[in-house]
């Protein structure tokens, strides 16, 4: 994940980008069969352990989404951690000091 986050006058902006294939499991192969559905379905921001932002996605979502959100406080220095959860079992965990 490519995250930025950056405290400007009380307000912090957060911008995820997501590598991720998000597929639907409705798309066919050259061979014509099905490709499996894999897309995220769960995601949560945190801010110094405190949970800003939690959201639910499904396979409607594009391939490596885009996520921007802001919420009040946060600090320059101040922890953010952004965990997401697919419908495999599999996850991804990243954390950046924001700016």
């Amino acid at each position: 994940m490519r995250i930025r986050a950056a405290s400007k006058d009380g307000v912090t902006e957060v911008r995820v980008l997501m590598s991720h294939p998000m597929e639907t499991g409705q798309r066919k192969n050259a061979a014509g069969e099905v490709i499996p559905a894999h897309f995220i379905t769960e995601l949560t921001a945190k801010h110094n352990d405190k949970v800003v932002l939690s959201a639910e996605f499904g396979p409607s979502v594009s391939t490596n989404p885009y996520l921007a959100f802001k919420f009040n406080g946060g600090a320059k220095g101040d922890k953010m951690v952004v965990t997401w959860v697919d419908n495999k079992g599999e996850s991804r965990t990243d954390e950046v000091q924001i700016s």
